[in-house]
């Protein structure tokens, strides 16, 4: 059998059951010391702020921070928007109609030019040839055509006299005939060797920009050539082609039966700066299948070169101004299950629910029709934390503008 060992566990320091307890309750109070006198230093440091002149010590009071706008009155543009080109009115690739050297370039790149300005010169001794040739030709031929008809003269009255037989005189008037044909010929080949030296004389068909060049002086040059000397086109008016939808075509028509003259707007490609201003010319005769657009043509002075060819714009076709409008920014309206309204601020800084009536909506503004006055002030940015009769503080917008002011009482 195992045996076992007994301990003697008599002489072993006793512990008090209540030593740890202690230990524990000493070490809680520290901790709880520590927090509550880490939470009055922080509320000394944020928590008593001084009040400021104006301002109630209670939160309770204070308004919420929105940013106002006032109420004004004017012209509202009702327009339709597109993508649009800008398009020369002419555009011509500057070719010689005759085969020769070319002697001279008389432009600059990027030059304006005016209409019948001589742009370029090919060598003319070719054809100051030919035409020497052909006056030639036509001073020997009259001089043969003179000839014949004396002896037509003499012919006719040897016959009369029966001298000579008729088919004499016959052969002698085909004679006569023929040489003035050969006389009208050569004054054609006169007239087309001036018109060789008219054509060596390039000139500009219309007014407008020159593009880069492309042929050198001193090389040879033919009507034939594809590329040309180089491109000129229109830029003073130009046009924009943009397109609408096919469900707008019926109210341009409208307008354009009636006579009036829409203006059409052309902006960047942000749509923040206005371009230039035109008026519309025409609507194309079908409407694209594929888009359900119908294209439409603009005109524009361009007297300051803000439109370039193939520049990219977005057109805004206006098609009616409605004049003393009452309009707000569009951020002030509001819609809930009665409709629209808007949050007007009082003159006890106070924010009270107007039911509006809105007409439309456009470039960050809205048209009302019913429901404000100008002058009045609505808020703009804020509004979703306000409930009707809240207090408000009317903040500085973003754009560095003063807050404007609340109307005053019993106005």
């Amino acid at each position: 059998m195992t045996s076992f060992k007994k301990t003697n566990f008599n002489n072993a320091p006793e512990r008090s059951p209540f030593r740890g307890l202690k230990n524990r309750w000493w070490i809680g109070l520290a901790a709880v010391i520590i927090v509550v006198a880490g939470a009055l230093v922080l509320f000394g440091r944020g928590g008593h702020k001084a009040p400021r002149a104006g301002q109630t010590g209670t939160s309770a009071m204070a308004g919420v921070p929105v940013v106002a706008a006032p109420v004004t009155k004017g012209d509202f543009s009702v327009y339709l928007s597109g993508l649009g080109s800008v398009t020369p009115l002419n555009t011509v690739t500057l070719k010689t109609h005759v085969d020769g050297e070319l002697t001279k370039v008389l432009f600059r790149e990027g030059q304006v030019v005016s209409k019948g300005e001589i742009l370029a010169e090919i060598d003319p001794r070719p054809f100051q040839v030919q035409l020497t040739q052909a006056e030639g030709a036509l001073a020997r031929d009259q001089a043969q055509l003179e000839n014949a008809r004396l002896d037509q003269a003499r012919y006719q009255e040897l016959v009369r006299k029966n001298y000579i037989a008729k088919q004499q005189l016959d052969t002698q008037d085909a004679l006569v005939r023929q040489y003035e044909g050969a006389v009208k010929a050569d004054q054609g080949q006169i007239d087309s060797a001036k018109l060789q030296l008219t054509y060596c004389r390039i000139t500009a068909p219309f007014s407008g920009r020159i593009g880069l060049r492309q042929v050198d002086p001193g090389n040879i040059v033919h009507a034939s050539d594809a590329t040309g000397l180089a491109v000129i086109t229109q830029i003073q008016p130009i046009s924009v082609i943009f397109s609408l939808p096919e469900d707008s075509l019926s109210q341009i028509l409208a307008k354009l039966r009636s006579g009036a003259r829409l203006t059409v707007e052309a902006y960047d490609r942000d749509q923040k700066q206005k371009l230039a201003t035109g008026t519309l010319l025409t609507v194309d005769n079908q409407i694209d299948p594929n888009t359900g657009t119908v294209k439409l043509k603009a005109e524009f002075p361009n007297k300051n070169v803000e439109l370039f060819p193939n520049q990219f714009v977005n057109a805004r076709l206006i098609i009616e101004v409605k004049h003393d409008a009452v309009i707000v920014p569009s951020p002030a309206i509001q819609r809930g299950p009665q409709g629209t309204f808007v949050y007007v601020v009082k003159a006890d800084q106070t924010a009270g629910i107007r039911p509006v009536t809105l007409g439309m909506s456009q470039e960050g503004n809205a048209l009302i029709t019913s429901g404000l006055s100008a002058g009045e002030l609505v808020v703009a940015d804020g509004a979703d934390r306000l409930k009707d009769g809240s207090k408000v503080e009317v903040k500085v917008p973003n754009n560095g503008a003063p807050a404007p002011a609340p109307p005053r009482q019993g106005k």
